[in-house]
């Protein structure tokens, strides 16, 4: 219990170039695991970021797959998750947010709530998910900071309580107020923004010689949110109601330091996970976790496949045995590691809130349940309805044993789902996908690490409904409707080209199953 109270576990989330991976990085900067601060375009001599690793995340400037980091702060250990904020990726973001205890919301001080940080904040929401906000790019042209407040309440009815205030308008920033000792802190930044900004602190007679109207408005504002009671309450921040809000940025390393104090004072310990019986697992009980991500291929050099899995209670220590949640076998846990990003170290031991790596277990798939002692089984992992459906075939005939394998593991790791049937043949799965850039990743990762040149051909579908055997014979005899088997779960997806076409064809077959798939089908 008393280790498990040291953890803070979470993920940073936003639309896509609000500065993810940036802040990520500043953040490890600011807790000393890392010397320099990499740039998403590592160019010249400066380096990529720690978290996208990948080779086309750091072409594109982009995240694609989610990454973990663990390091130390002070007396906590933080469980950092980096997440895609890209729509066509959200499916991995939000199984990582099944594996956290609070979210960082990352704003753009020009553009404020986007509609992929929308969509990601409301599965915070379901999933009754502390949120802490902080609006990045201050530096830089931007909103009134009283007008991001009011957006941020009127739109997603979390009320926002300001810890620091910035003195100046975005793009001609002075600095910080902070609200608990009422003084000024003042950034120097690094030069090329890779290393710690210097921070000078003022008392409010300084700041106000030196700063003058901008100080002025700077105190007029955070009055005006006094007595409109725009004040930090704990309980409402744990209960997922308000919202912690802290200006900076990222790129800079400004206002970082002052983020990472509040996650390691406010955001909460990992606390008792439901489970799928309507129960909950004490922190204090044996062994469990389940796996949230599994990822092949990190290192080159190695070519093995991680399970990421979150423990959620008791004490792991690696090579004890494990029982598998759904088929009860023992599992041996003898290649455990600790990750940060690629990078990985033995691990010995880890607690809950912790995130451990097991590797080459091909035996887990995700959202496997892992425990020692009673049996136990968290709740399934959501897999999206997908609207983008391709058909793959390896260029080379002689590369098919390597390319079945490369299919087989973007399957395990839900890069793409995939479709198979007698009539198309093992040559020819099809890869169905939430969004198309799913599809890039797939071709890019084919060639990359399998060494296998492919082909794809966009078939002309966007819908898919669960039907059984006997429906897939009934609906042969329909034109424009394929029906194929997801080989993760053996289940019958069928394929129309729109929802007017289902619906035309639900009346002409209407004993015919056609259920609409959901997060957890």
């Amino acid at each position: 219990m008393r280790e498990a109270g040291r953890r803070r576990t979470f993920a940073v989330i936003s639309h896509p170039d609000a500065g993810k991976s940036t802040l990520t990085e500043a953040l490890a900067l600011h807790a000393r695991v890392i010397g320099q601060a990499g740039a998403v375009h590592g160019k010249g001599e400066r380096r990529g970021t720690v978290s996208d690793w990948m080779a086309m995340e750091r072409d594109r400037g982009i995240s694609i797959t989610s990454a973990a980091l663990q390091f130390a702060y002070g007396d906590v250990v933080v469980n950092l998750l980096d997440t895609p904020g890209h729509a066509d990726f959200s499916e991995d973001t939000y199984r990582v947010l099944t594996a956290v205890d609070c979210a960082v919301m990352l704003l753009d001080a020009a553009k404020g709530l986007e509609p992929q940080t929308l969509k990601l904040f409301e599965v915070c929401r379901q999933r009754q998910i502390p949120v802490i906000t902080f609006i990045n790019k201050w530096d830089r042209p931007g909103q009134d900071a009283l007008a991001l407040l009011d957006e941020i309440e009127r739109r997603i009815q979390l009320t926002p309580a300001p810890l620091n205030w910035p003195v100046g308008v975005a793009g001609h920033f002075h600095g910080l107020v902070d609200r608990d000792t009422g003084g000024m802190i003042r950034f120097e930044r690094a030069p090329g923004g890779a290393g710690i900004a210097v921070e000078e602190h003022l008392d409010t007679e300084e700041a106000a010689r030196r700063y003058g109207a901008d100080w002025t408005t700077a105190v007029e504002e955070l009055e005006l949110l006094t007595l409109s009671g725009a004040e930090h309450d704990e309980e409402a921040f744990h209960a997922a109601r308000s919202t912690p809000v802290l200006f900076g940025a990222a790129v800079s390393n400004i206002g970082v330091r002052q983020l990472l104090d509040v996650l390691v004072e406010m955001a909460p310990a990992p606390a008792a996970r439901p489970t799928v019986d309507g129960g909950s697992r004490a922190l204090e009980s044996d062994f469990s976790g389940f796996v949230f991500k599994i990822q092949a291929n990190m290192d080159p050099s190695h070519r093995d496949q991680v399970a990421f899995v979150r423990v959620c209670s008791g004490k792991f220590t690696r090579g004890m045995i494990v029982s598998h949640g759904t088929t009860g076998r023992p599992f041996t846990t003898k290649y455990a590691q600790q990750i940060f990003g690629r990078d990985r170290d033995t691990l010995d031991e880890a607690y809950p809130g912790d995130v451990i790596g097991l590797v080459n277990a091909t035996a887990l798939g995700i959202g496997d349940t892992l425990h020692t002692g009673p049996k136990v089984r968290f709740p399934a992992l959501p897999a999206f309805p997908p609207e983008h459906f391709a058909v793959v075939r390896a260029v080379d005939s002689s590369t098919f044993k390597r390319f079945r394998r490369g299919i087989e593991q973007l399957d395990a790791e839900g890069v793409v789902q995939v479709l198979r049937s007698e009539l198309r043949g093992e040559q020819a799965p099809v890869l169905a996908a939430v969004g198309v850039m799913q599809f890039e990743v797939a071709v890019h990762r084919l060639a990359a690490e399998f060494g296998v040149r492919t082909t794809l051909d966009r078939l002309p579908f966007e819908f898919a409904v669960r039907t059984t055997p006997a429906g897939r014979d009934e609906l042969q005899s329909e034109s424009g409707v394929e029906v194929l088997r997801r080989t993760q779960d053996d289940a019958l997806l069928a394929l129309f080209p729109n929802p007017y076409r289902l619906r035309a064809v639900a009346a002409r077959h209407p004993g015919v199953p056609l259920e609409p798939l959901t997060g957890d089908n």
